[in-house]
């Protein structure tokens, strides 16, 4: 599955649009992996930002997985113009990602 951010792919052509595919997931911001990080840890910036990042990166990579599925389950082979979208639930940890594109069906220009 190849994917992009821009509208088209270099050395191949789009056949077909199938769509527009989304990808979303969300998480807490003090999770990775089902760990959640102690009380004690919150107030250490350093371990703080690193389980955020780490949890961003998680989140981030699950949300993906959703839109090449997505793409998938309507037979493309590509996802053109992607754009991630990433918003905190207000008076929470909570992170949501959206991931969205256009699923096409491309070949090689060969």
């Amino acid at each position: 599955m190849v994917l992009t951010t821009t509208n088209s792919i270099e050395g191949f052509r789009i056949i077909e649009y199938k769509g527009i595919v989304t990808g979303i997931s969300y998480n807490s911001g003090y999770s990775h992996k089902g760990r959640k990080m102690s009380f004690k840890d919150m107030f250490n910036m350093k371990k703080y930002y690193e389980a955020y990042e780490a949890g961003l990166q998680s989140i981030k990579e699950e949300a993906f997985q959703k839109l090449c599925d997505n793409a998938k389950a309507l037979n493309a082979n590509a996802v053109v113009g992607i754009k991630v979208d990433i918003e905190p639930l207000s008076q929470s940890a909570t992170l949501i990602i959206s991931v969205t594109g256009t699923a096409v069906s491309v070949a090689t220009d060969k």
